[in-house]
This record gives C-alpha cells, sequence and structure tokens, in this order.
C-alpha cells in the first residue's frame, strides 16, 4: 500500500465554544493544537481562524497571520488555508481572503452548494457560553452555503494563480462532476487531491455504499490524476477513514469535523485523534506519509513560497 496523508482539520467554523473546553479559539490556542497534531503524524493542518474574544468565526488575514508564522516556524506541515472561511453565511471575499493574502501552497476548495444544515446541534441542552452560537448554528436550517461555478472559478483564479494547490472538498456525487468539468476547462490540474465529505446534513450520508459510490466516481472520472481523502463527519470520523485507507485513500481528522474520539467521550485535543488514527492505519500495516513526502505526492510548491 502507498502512503497515507494524515490531515488534521483544527477548528473549523461549525462547531462553537460552547460545544467542548478543548475547541481551538484563540491564536496561540490553534497554533498549539496544530503544532501537536504535526508531531502526532499530520502531515497537512487545515486551518480555520476564530475571534479571540469570542469565538466566532472569522475569514480576516490578521487574525490567521498570528497563528501561520509559528507553525510553519515549529514544523514542517502543509499549512492548508480554508475558503470556507467563518460559515455558510459569510460572502465569498471574506472566505477567501486570507488564501488571497497568505498565498499557501493549500487552500481548500468547496466544489459546490448544499443545504448545510448544522441548527440540530442548537437543540442540545447546554450552557451556552456566547449570545451568537444559538442564533448562529439556528440560522443554517434556511440557509444555502453557496459555492456557485463562479465562486469556484474566482478562486481558482485568484488563489491558484499564486501557485497555490486545493483541496477539493466534494460533498456530494455532482461536486465529483464539477471538479471534471474545471479539469477540462484547464483551470485545475493533477493530480488532483479530492476530500471526499460524509455524514453533513444536506450532503451525501455516510453508508459504506456511500463512500463505495464516491469512490467509484472518481475512479472513473480522474484515473490517476487524483489522491483520495475520506472526511467522516461527527461519529463517522475514525470508521471511514479506517475504511478509506484500507481502500488505499488517505484521511482527514481533526475537531473540526468531530469533537468526540469514542462513544460520548469528547476529544482533548486534535493531536489525540491523530494518534489514534495513526495507531490504527500502522496497526494495519499503512505507512504514514510525512509533511515532505507529502508535498512530493501532492507536488505542491513548498513551504518558502508563501507569504507568511
Amino acid at each position: 500500500m502507498k502512503k497515507a496523508i494524515i490531515t488534521a482539520a483544527i477548528t473549523g467554523g461549525a462547531h462553537t465554544p460552547s460545544m467542548s473546553p478543548y475547541l481551538p479559539v484563540t491564536p496561540e490556542e490553534i497554533a498549539e493544537q496544530a503544532i501537536e497534531a504535526v508531531e502526532a503524524g499530520a502531515a497537512i493542518v487545515h486551518l480555520h481562524a476564530r475571534n479571540p474574544e469570542d469565538g466566532r468565526p472569522t475569514g480576516s488575514p490578521e487574525v490567521f497571520r498570528e497563528f501561520v508564522g509559528r507553525i510553519k516556524r515549529e514544523t514542517d506541515a502543509i499549512v492548508n488555508i480554508s475558503t470556507g472561511g467563518g460559515g455558510p453565511g459569510m460572502p465569498i471575499n471574506e472566505r477567501a481572503a486570507a488564501g488571497i493574502d497568505l498565498q499557501p501552497e493549500m487552500c481548500s476548495l468547496n466544489m459546490g452548494s448544499i443545504n448545510l444544515n448544522l441548527s440540530e446541534m442548537a437543540k442540545k441542552n447546554r450552557e451556552w457560553k456566547y449570545g451568537w452560537e444559538v442564533e448562529h448554528l439556528e440560522a443554517t436550517k434556511d440557509l444555502v452555503f453557496r459555492n456557485t461555478y463562479a465562486d469556484i472559478e474566482w478562486i481558482l483564479k485568484t488563489i491558484g494563480g499564486a501557485g497555490t494547490r486545493f483541496e477539493f472538498e466534494c460533498y456530494d456525487v455532482s461536486h465529483l462532476y464539477t471538479l471534471k468539468y474545471f479539469l477540462d476547462q484547464g483551470l485545475v490540474k493533477p493530480p488532483l487531491f479530492i476530500q471526499t465529505i460524509f455524514g453533513l446534513r444536506g450532503a451525501i450520508g455516510s453508508h459504506i455504499e456511500d463512500v463505495l459510490h464516491q469512490k467509484r466516481t472518481a475512479d472513473r472520472l480522474f484515473g490517476d490524476q487524483y489522491h483520495w481523502s475520506v472526511l467522516g463527519a461527527g461519529k463517522d470520523q475514525i470508521p471511514l477513514s479506517t475504511i478509506s485507507a484500507i481502500l488505499g485513500g488517505n484521511v482527514r481528522v481533526g475537531l473540526e469535523d468531530s469533537l468526540y474520539i469514542g462513544r460520548s467521550e469528547l476529544a482533548v485535543s486534535n493531536a489525540a485523534q491523530v494518534r489514534k488514527i495513526r495507531e490504527i492505519l500502522e496497526g494495519l500495516g499503512i505507512e504514514i506519509a510525512t509533511p515532505t513526502e507529502a508535498r512530493e505526492i501532492l507536488a505542491l510548491k513548498g513551504k518558502d513560497n508563501t507569504a507568511f
């Protein structure tokens, strides 16, 4: 089997501070958890930013700069800046601002619009720390997470023009066909890094047949031009990551995608999730790719060719 690339998605924009005391919010917390995740075996750190005062998601390049420089100095990790930004309601120019400003080796790119419904998380009985949290979650019930063809093309040209490559986030089968369109148009070039996402409300489910259907479709559309990775949301994180690796794919874990490490057991850090999936993969005889190896596999421009 080829080596598996582990991505750690450190904080995201969906979970809110009241859901877990271990969710990193401040730049210092994000940097520390990212560094620990790399030390545990992650080659890529997928990063969002948050307002350090109240944990609200933000796309501010200034906030990103407070932690990406430290991660770059203290690790050899591939820094992956989200263009999903602060959540479904944020305008595309704000969501992509950090990617434009920082010119990282990699950015995430959502490959289609979805009805991403996070409102069920607002119903859980908990003590909410901040007034924005429930409103933020409930608003997604009547909100489209917009990623039009024009939005995607703009990001590809604006951010990709600086040599940044992409983690193509595909929440449904149609998103693979959208990616194929942009490949045929010459706006993306192989090798493609395709992150298929399962188990979010409003996107494809998390049944094994859903996973296999996505992989069969990607194989048919892209052949040997892509590297496959799997993101399982919530309770599906570790099971689907394991299945992906057995099938020759790469994996993504992290507190952005799941706050837990076991049934009703909160993960105390991103590194804890990385260590868990690494132990599983190594137990299966699968070697873990280093950041240097991941750069070569994904044909990235190198950490010294960024703007931070």
